[in-house]
């Protein structure tokens, strides 16, 4: 990339003019990763001038491992039957919103497989008793992927399911299995969970409902450049309509026991973690917050995510089981969290899940 094409593209993020696709490409593929972040950097204080990092205390249960959606890159899940299934009941996952809220947590970030066992009344009453007995607590729970299979069980549409859990008290939503919203990905890691639209539908209902939610994005598998533009421009895109998101959240792939593992020795996408926060932080201009992945990427990556973009350092995780059972741990207390975003030169400050500030360290 010449310093001249750098340059325009500079002067179009900082000018508040969108980037185009080219720009995108250009970025994720020829610029140089050191003037990358800088630039993205500079976005980052643009938009947000105080020297603020923000964080949520919260937790990531799981109330069934259950799954008929046979996902390549998913080590987590059993299939209905098998030895190392598991369903809890109610009271069993209210015990674990409980343990949170002990710990001093705000916002519980429920998920799980895709159930077809369980009726559409479970997850109302999970998010009525969370409300009613854990005042303090925000239900961020259920992806896009297991709103649908509410959908389907239930026999309602994607947008009745949503107007129950509305009713139920539910404000806002995770944004977990969108993967690489890219019609040849998804068909190549996940056939049964359907095109982009499965995934971008839910949250297009969601946003017109009111609800706020999160877009994610998983990569370093078998995606290209293209794939990943294709990911942020129908985010960017459904951004414009409702402005229902509340941050961007990329990881990276953890191949452990997953049936892609062996296959992505061969194959593995280009994209690595601190170009796809810069990226981001440049060509998503109506999203708010970029999230730099702490837990996914380990702590270190995330201090030097802060000075490439993102302004949010995600939450405290005290329980978390997805990246576990690709044999990938970590941990981290509040007190260190604090230290961490200190040390990289920025103030901590705790949030909600909506990113209201609670408190200033």
């Amino acid at each position: 990339m010449s310093q001249g094409v750098l340059e325009d593209i500079r002067s179009k993020a900082l000018g508040g003019k969108r980037l185009d696709r080219d720009d995108g490409g250009l970025l994720l593929t020829e610029a140089p990763l050191l003037e990358l972040g800088a630039l993205a950097r500079d976005v980052r204080f643009a938009r947000l001038p105080e020297r603020v990092v923000t964080f949520v205390i919260d937790s990531n249960p799981n109330y069934t491992n259950v799954c008929v959606t046979d996902c390549q890159f998913c080590a987590f899940y059993r299939k209905p039957g098998d030895p190392e299934a598991y369903t809890l009941s109610v009271e069993e996952v209210l015990a674990r919103v409980a343990s949170a809220a002990r710990r001093g947590a705000t916002t519980v970030l429920l998920q799980g497989g895709h159930n077809p066992a369980l009726p559409l009344e479970y997850y109302l009453t999970l998010v009525r008793e969370t409300r009613r007995r854990f005042p303090e607590i925000t239900p961020h729970f259920f992806t896009a992927s297991e709103i649908r299979t509410m959908a389907q069980v239930s026999g309602l549409a994607v947008g009745e399911v949503l107007d129950r859990l509305w009713e139920a008290g539910q404000r806002t939503l995770p944004g977990g299995g969108a993967e690489i919203l890219s019609e040849r990905v998804r068909r190549r890691i996940e056939p049964k969970k359907g095109g982009p639209d499965a995934w971008l539908e839910v949250h297009r209902e969601a946003h017109r409902r009111g609800f706020k939610s999160t877009a994610t994005m998983m990569y370093g598998h078998v995606e290209g450049p293209d794939d990943v533009l294709d990911h942020l421009d129908a985010i960017r895109e459904l951004q414009d309509v409702d402005g229902g998101f509340t941050a961007f959240v990329p990881w990276s792939f953890k191949p452990g026991n997953t049936l892609l593992e062996k296959w992505i020795k061969e194959v593995k996408g280009p994209n690595p973690y601190l170009r796809m926060l810069a990226v981001a932080r440049l060509y998503l201009d109506n999203f708010p917050h970029v999230q730099a992945s702490w837990f996914s990427e380990g702590k270190r990556a995330g201090q030097i995510a802060l000075h490439f973009g993102a302004d949010d350092w995600g939450g405290t995780l005290f329980e978390e089981n997805v990246h576990k059972a690709a044999d990938y741990v970590n941990t981290v207390t509040v007190e260190e969290l604090v230290t961490l975003i200190r040390e990289a030169g920025f103030t901590p400050a705790q949030r909600t899940t909506t990113y209201e500030i609670l408190r200033t360290f």
